[in-house]
C-alpha cells in the first residue's frame, strides 16, 4: 500500500538531506502553473500551543480543496513536534498529532497528496509507526563518524553528488575530501561546489583538497594524523600547538588524533608484513585481499557497521607505513598509553606531553 500511498513523509538527523527531499517530491507532484495548488504549513512550533495550531492548519489545508478545483500538494515543512522535546510530549501535542494520524488513516481524497518533512522523530511513539503503514516514508540519517567504516558510506554519496555536478576525483583525493569535510551532508555540498568551482571542472587532486576545502575540526584532526604517519614532526607539532591554543582537550587530540593513527599503522604494517599485503594499487583490491584472509587474522581490526573489516584506514596507512618498522610502531603505541596516563593523573603541561610524545615517535633515528 505504502507505494501507491499520497502520503511521504521525510524524516532524519540530516536536515538538509530531508529538505532537500521533501522540496524535490513537491516540486515533482504539485500541479503545474497553478499557485494554489501546493499549500506550505511552517511546522516549527515554539510551544505546545503552537504546534496543536500547526497540526489544526494541516487538517484545514487537506480538507480545504482549491478554488478552482483540481489536484492539491499540502507540505507540512520542517515540523519539530514529533521528537522526544518537551513541546512534542505534552498532551495537547500528543491530542493534536493522534487527529492528524486518525485523519490520515482514513485516507485523503485522490486530488490530495500530503509531504511531511521533520529532522526529529520519536520512532517509539504511535504516529511514527501509525504514519509508516498508511505512507510513504524515507528516513536520512547523518552518518556516524564515531563508528568504524564511515568514511565508505559518506564517499559513495560524495561519489554521486560529484558526478552530478560534475566533479571527477583523482587519485585518493575523494578519500581526503571526505576525511577532512566530515559526514554533514550540507557542508560536503557546499565544499564540493567550491572545489569544482577551483578546478574548473577538471580533475580534483589531493593537493586541490588540501588547498580548497576548509578544514574542518575533524578535517584538522585527519591532518595531525597524516602528518603522523608522514613522519612530518614539524607540521604535527604546528598542528597540535594550534588545535591546543584554540581550547582543545590534549586527552581528546590523543585519543581522537594520534592513538587512531599508530594503530592502524600498526596494522596496516603487520598485515603487508605477515601476509604480503599492498596498498600500491586502488582501494577495491586492497579491501578484497583483506576480506580474503581468514577471520582468525582480522578479529582484531575495526568493524564497519555490517561486520567487515573497516579497510579504507588500513589502506591509507598501508600506503605510508613503510617509514616505520612493527617494533617502532608498538613502542609508539605504548608511548602513547603512556602519555594519556600523564595527561590524566599528573599536572605536567599538555603542550609538553604531547610535543614529547609526537618527538619521540617521529624522530630521525625511529622510536627509542
Amino acid at each position: 500500500m505504502a507505494g501507491k500511498s499520497n502520503i511521504h513523509a521525510f524524516f532524519g538527523s540530516d536536515e538538509a538531506q530531508v529538505k532537500e527531499a521533501a522540496l524535490r517530491l513537491s516540486e515533482k507532484i504539485a500541479p503545474k502553473d497553478d499557485e494554489f495548488g501546493l499549500e506550505i504549513v511552517s511546522g516549527g512550533a515554539d510551544n505546545a500551543d503552537h504546534a496543536t495550531r500547526i497540526v489544526a492548519s494541516t487538517i484545514e489545508a487537506i480538507q480545504t480543496m482549491p478554488f478552482f478545483g483540481g489536484d492539491k500538494v499540502v507540505w507540512l515543512q520542517g515540523a519539530n513536534f514529533f521528537s522526544d522535546n518537551q513541546t512534542g510530549k505534552a498532551e495537547s501535542t500528543l491530542r493534536a498529532v493522534e487527529s492528524l494520524t486518525d485523519l490520515l488513516e482514513q485516507g485523503l481524497p485522490p486530488d490530495v497528496q500530503l509531504i511531511i518533512s521533520a529532522s526529529e522523530v520519536d520512532k517509539r511513539r504511535a504516529f511514527y509507526k501509525r504514519i509508516s503503514k498508511v505512507g510513504n516514508v524515507e528516513t536520512f540519517d547523518k552518518v556516524d563518524i564515531s563508528k568504524a567504516g564511515w568514511e565508505t558510506e559518506v564517499m559513495a554519496w560524495v561519489g554521486k553528488k560529484a558526478d552530478e555536478i560534475g566533479l571527477g576525483f583523482e587519485g585518493a583525493a575523494l578519500e581526503r575530501f571526505v576525511l577532512m569535510v566530515g559526514a554533514d551532508s550540507r557542508v560536503l555540498e557546499s565544499e564540493l561546489e567550491k572545489l569544482y568551482l577551483y578546478t574548473g571542472g577538471k580533475l580534483a587532486t589531493e593537493e586541490d583538497v588540501s588547498q580548497i576545502v576548509a578544514s574542518s575540526h575533524l578535517g584538522v584532526i585527519f591532518e595531525i594524523g597524516d602528518a603522523i604517519a608522514r613522519k612530518n614532526l614539524p607540521k604535527t607539532i604546528d598542528l597540535i600547538e594550534r588545535q591546543l591554543n584554540q581550547g582543545e582537550n590534549a586527552v581528546g587530540i590523543l585519543l581522537a588524533a594520534i592513538v587512531p593513527r599508530v594503530r592502524s599503522l600498526l596494522h596496516a604494517r603487520d598485515l603487508m608484513e605477515r601476509h604480503g599485503l599492498r596498498a600500491s594499487g586502488r582501494y577495491p583490491a586492497f579491501a578484497k585481499a583483506i576480506d580474503s584472509l581468514p577471520n582468525s587474522e582480522t578479529a582484531h581490526l575495526p568493524r564497519k557497521k555490517d561486520g567487515g573489516v573497516s579497510a579504507y584506514p588500513l589502506f591509507l596507512a598501508a600506503q605510508v607505513s613503510n617509514r616505520f618498522t612493527t617494533s617502532e610502531l608498538r613502542v609508539a603505541l605504548e608511548a602513547c598509553l603512556e602519555a594519556n596516563e600523564r595527561l590524566v593523573t599528573s599536572s605536567l603541561e599538555p603542550h609538553m606531553v604531547l610535543n614529547q610524545l609526537v618527538t619521540k615517535m617521529l624522530a630521525q633515528d625511529g622510536v627509542r
